[in-house]
């Protein structure tokens, strides 16, 4: 069951290969809140972040497996009316495995990171919607 499962469906060798050229290959953005959750979010229990991970057929930017959190970092190109909708489809198999997903801009990160790690600090501390383990309870949408 999704609830009790701490990691995701195992990832695609395609996407599995594509996490390790983008964990090297990093935008500023996405570095500077490595940063930034390396140190203040190291500090909050729960809280491990993995970065450039591959869940299934995607890659996402930063995972906390504990939380069912990922933390994506989208450049411009996110803008784009085509790329909306595949981070949409993304986004509907990512929930599908019972994540939750927070969106950032580069600006965002790269002009105010303590705005970033407040959100981000708020989403860790509140639980993810799923079923409950006795049964019965509906997924939140």
């Amino acid at each position: 069951m999704a609830w009790n499962r701490e990691k995701p469906n195992p990832p695609r060798p395609a996407a599995a290969r594509n996490a390790s050229r983008l964990r090297k290959a990093m935008t500023d953005a996405e570095r500077r809140l490595w940063t930034a959750l390396r140190g203040e979010m190291s500090k909050l229990p729960g809280t491990h972040f993995r970065r450039q991970m591959a869940i299934g057929p995607y890659v996402a930017d930063f995972v906390c497996l504990g939380r069912r959190l990922i933390i994506e970092v989208d450049g411009k190109i996110h803008d784009d009316r085509d790329q909306r909708l595949r981070d949409a489809d993304r986004n509907s198999y990512l929930e599908g495995q019972n994540f939750r997903v927070l969106r950032f801009s580069n600006s965002d990160v790269m002009l105010d990171v303590p705005w970033v790690l407040k959100l981000i600090a708020a989403a860790t501390a509140t639980p993810t919607p799923g079923p409950s383990p006795q049964g019965g309870g509906e997924r939140e949408t």
